[in-house]
């Protein structure tokens, strides 16, 4: 062993590097592997020139540039950093992270960390100047900011993910400049001289970067092509598509081999094939619908039924990496925008020789199932087959067959059709699978290409029926490749993760609403709870939180079920024509079939450039849409319409119009004077003082104010909406928490509580009492000034009428009481009313004990009125009070303690004449 550790240690470097013998797999002449590099530059403790590194290994003049590039390699990926000297050096020794940047519409920005770990790292404005989103860098932590956010430094740029962008070019005083359309680019970009590009100030334009701005520079750029003017026809897509990157034009090679391709099914596709083109198959889709991938046909088989889905059998025409293959893998979907579709393969395929049209022979993958009475699946088997569909139905044709009648050769097999469709309802609704009603809309069109009206699509069970066929045949081939144990890509949808589910759970807990299932809930208690609230007012609102609660779908190799649906394994396996992993799918099928292995690279990094352009295409349609609707409600400014909140954030509220299908954003600042405050937990709004709520699915009437073409954003004006103050308590009236509490809570005598309401039997005289020790304010004040307590006080209150004091006869009264039906004594510290005037203390009388007729505690007044009052008349029974007058003393004052004038005087000052009495309708302080 140790003649085994001298051979290793006079071995050249080179030779002595661990991973030594996987580089030989891979290069003839292998260079020393990334890992190595790291660990020879950890070693040496210190950074090193590109040379020194070389000469240690050694590396040959012929490898150098090899070598060279596997360093720029390393760099990109984040291992290694080449700082201002050419030096080399460890990443982690740097404390740097390597990361992508995020950029947001407000100018700064997110560095999200490319190991997953921990939180994404706030950029200030200023350091995203330096950047664009998209690329990677190396980001060194600089504490946190204001908020608690990480904060960092981007230290390095280490890949830039823009060379082009669409923009709106400008000419302001001679000097030209670029805005990108992306607004999470949010630098101007100066155009270089001369390089307009022959454009006109306004218009849309691409641009090439010329140069990458930095801390001190704006980047420049030159125009490449002149789309046109923003309000042009289509322009919408058009920036859509570059704006996200969209794929959009065939290579040569691809639109060369589409052209070459038959349009006609010859004898040599058909060998092999199983001959279904006597059975009557049909199409059901949309009445726009140009490229038809699927068709059913149903018939009873004992008890039970057997149906056939056949799709078409894209694979044959498209090989693995053929130039088709290529554009369709890049592409991954088919777009859908209005009045455009961007097609995954060449329309010679989509809308042709692919497409199941009726009467003519096509090529198809057929799973044949057999399935019971109850509607569960028994066998199935696939193969591909050669078919001619006999009719093309449309979903409304279906539904009116069905359900109003109708004569049509084909209406028995459609009803067999709907007879099974009842059954595969029937297991899904014991599965348990979700089901939410969502509204799905439709753009309809002028002939200048702007919408004219928005309509809701209605669905019926012939959509539905289609749904449930595909579903079957989606699940028999995840079984079919499972049991194969073949790899292939499935359609993954996992359960809520625990930070959505505690969220949605203390939403529920608002609401009065609980979720089964505890710390793991399954689709079955998300149906369940769906079904429960579907007749609720608020039944929208909680279904729009539980489908937030849910995790997004995606494309996989590794089988982790779709919850939504509840299987647990699924794949897409009936639109090959639009969708790239369904191709796959049926690639994988036929190798399993022909017993061979079907390996179109790492199906992990497939996986997710599928989703990835799933998602883009997405956002390119949501894009396309809103400009629309923005488009479509120009002429609608100053229109006032009803709608519901439909979202919820810190910066305001979003609302969508009943009837026009468009959504809005009324700010936070529109919301009221108050300072709101979102809460995640109710997914709503609330005043900090005023209590007001507006929350997820609360109706609203608004006015439209603007909309601005330039961010495809419509600001709505707030003019009434369901408010609801926390603890459902009316608008002006906030409790013992808020001023108004505090005040009478202080008249009552400090922080004691105030008395019970049921042993006071005349409260206007002590009412009137209160009001008389407060100063004098606008003898005639603005009806809007009036205090909100106006409203709790009575009928002869609200007419501002004096009151008619009733005297009693003198009864021994209980100190307290009588000092809170005489704030004349100011002495008492339980009785002491706002702004009386202080008088020598006296001698405190017992709070709780009764007192004789003369409490020692009561000073006599300063100056005695003029006509001493004559001895009271019996007393009449006090009226009844409102209970909203309780925070008021009003105990009544005994005869020689309170005048008999039918207004109450005020106290007297010390040592002087008493003050005017105080106007009724001045306003309280």
């Amino acid at each position: 062993m140790a003649s085994n550790r001298k051979n290793s240690k006079n071995q050249p470097l080179r030779l002595q590097d661990p991973h030594l013998s996987r580089e030989k797999t891979k290069y003839d002449n292998p260079l020393p592997s990334r890992e190595f590099v790291l660990e020879i530059l950890e070693k040496n403790g210190v950074p090193m020139h590109a040379e020194e590194l070389a000469a240690v290994f050694p590396i040959y003049d012929h490898e150098l540039d090899l070598f060279e590039r596997r360093l720029r390699a390393m760099e990109r990926a984040g291992q290694i950093l080449i700082n201002r000297k050419g030096e080399i050096c460890v990443a982690q020794k740097l404390d740097l992270i390597p990361c992508r940047i995020s950029g947001h519409r407000d100018g700064y920005g997110f560095a999200v960390r490319e190991d997953g770990e921990g939180d994404d790292i706030y950029l200030s404005e200023r350091e995203m100047h330096k950047v664009m989103h998209g690329d990677r860098v190396m980001v060194r932590p600089a504490g946190t900011d204001r908020r608690g956010r990480p904060e960092g430094r981007i230290a390095d740029v280490i890949e830039r993910a823009t060379t082009r962008l669409i923009a709106r070019i400008y000419n302001e005083r001679g000097v030209w400049f670029a805005v990108a359309e992306d607004r999470r680019v949010r630098q101007e970009m100066l155009v270089e001289a001369g390089g307009d590009g022959g454009a006109k100030h306004g218009q849309v334009v691409m641009v090439d970067i010329v140069e990458y701005a930095d801390a001190h520079r704006q980047a420049i750029v030159k125009v490449s092509e002149v789309l046109g003017d923003y309000a042009d026809p289509g322009m919408e897509i058009e920036i859509a598509l570059r704006k996200h990157d969209l794929p959009h034009i065939f290579s040569d090679e691809a639109l060369a081999q589409a052209v070459a391709t038959s349009q006609k099914v010859g004898k040599k596709d058909i060998k092999d094939r199983v001959d279904l083109r006597d059975l009557p198959l049909v199409t059901i889709d949309g009445e726009t619908a140009r490229d038809f991938d699927d068709a059913v046909y149903a018939e009873k088989s004992g008890k039970g039924f057997r149906l056939i889905v056949a799709i078409a059998d894209v694979s044959h025409y498209v090989r693995p990496g053929d130039a088709l293959d290529v554009d369709a893998r890049t592409r991954s979907t088919s777009v859908y925008f209005p009045r455009r579709v961007i097609p995954m393969l060449p329309e010679e395929l989509s809308n042709g020789i692919c497409s199941l049209n009726p009467d003519v022979d096509r090529l198809c993958m057929v799973c044949d199932m057999q399935i019971s009475a109850r509607g569960k699946v028994k066998k199935y088997q696939f193969y591909p087959a050669v078919m001619r569909s006999q009719t093309r139905f449309t979903y409304t044709q279906v539904w009116q067959l069905l359900s109003e009648g109708g004569e049509h050769p084909r209406k028995p097999q459609l009803e067999t059709l709907y007879a099974l469709f009842q059954q595969l309802l029937a297991q899904r609704k014991k599965r348990g699978a979700v089901d939410f009603d969502t509204v799905e809309t439709q753009m309809l069109f002028n002939e200048q290409g702007k919408i004219d009206k928005i309509v809701p699509v209605v669905r019926n069970d012939a959509h539905r029926l289609i749904e449930e066929c595909m579903l079957a045949a989606n699940v028999c081939s995840a079984e079919f490749i499972l049991k194969h144990e073949h790899k292939c890509l499935f359609r993954v949808h996992e359960g809520p993760t625990p930070e959505k589910l505690e969220n949605l759970r203390r939403f529920l807990n608002v609401s009065g609403l609980t979720l089964g299932g505890g710390d793991k809930p399954t689709t079955k208690d998300y149906a369940e709870l769906a079904d429960r609230v579907r007749e609720r007012p608020d039944a929208s609102m909680i279904q729009t939180m539980l489908l937030r609660s849910m995790q997004q779908a995606v494309y996989q190799p590794e089988n982790l079920g779709h919850f939504g649906l509840s299987y647990e394994a699924y794949t897409h396996f009936t639109s090959p024509i639009r969708r790239y992993p369904d191709l796959l799918v049926h690639r994988t099928i036929k190798a399993i079939l022909a017993g061979k292995k079907y390996k179109p690279g790492k199906w992990e990094a497939i996986g997710e450039h599928c989703s990835m352009a799933e998602r883009r295409a997405d956002d390119a349609s949501r894009d396309v849409q809103s400009w629309l609707k923005t488009y479509f409600m120009r002429d609608k400014v100053g229109e006032v319409f009803t709608g519901k909140i439909s979202a919820v954030a810190g910066f305001g509220i979003f609302v969508l119009l009943d009837g026009l299908y468009v959504e809005g954003m009324i700010h936070i600042s529109e919301l009221g004077k108050d300072y709101f405050h979102f809460h995640k937990d109710l997914q709503a709004i609330i005043g900090e003082k005023s209590g007001l709520r507006y929350q997820l699915g609360d109706a609203v009437t608004i006015k439209v104010m603007r909309a601005d073409l330039e961010t495809a954003q419509v600001d709505f004006a707030l003019l009434d909406v369901g408010r609801k103050p926390v603890g459902g308590r009316d608008d002006g009236e906030r409790g013992s928490r808020g001023h108004k509490g505090r005040r009478d809570n202080r008249r009552q005598g400090g922080n004691e509580p105030p008395q019970k309401a049921a042993a006071k039997p005349a409260a206007k005289p002590a009412v009137k009492l209160v009001e008389a020790v407060l100063p004098v304010a606008s003898e005639a004040p603005a009806p809007a000034a009036k205090s909100s307590r106006s409203r709790h006080r009575g009928k002869g209150h609200a007419a501002n009428k004096p009151a008619e004091v009733q005297t009693a006869p003198a009864q021994p009264v209980p100190a307290a009481k009588a000092v809170e039906a005489q704030p004349v004594v100011a002495d008492t510290p339980a009785a002491k009313p706002p702004r009386a005037p202080r008088k020598p203390a006296a001698a405190k009388a017992p709070s709780n004990k009764p007192a004789p007729a003369q409490p020692a505690a009561a000073p006599q007044p300063a100056a005695q009125p003029a006509n001493p009052p004559a001895e009271p008349a019996a007393a009449k029974p006090a009226r009844r009070r409102k209970p909203a007058a309780a925070a008021v003393a009003a105990n009544p004052a005994p005869a020689s303690a309170a005048p008999a004038n039918p207004a109450p005087t005020a106290p007297a000052a010390e040592g002087g004449a008493a003050p005017k009495p105080r106007s009724r309708r001045s306003p309280r302080r």
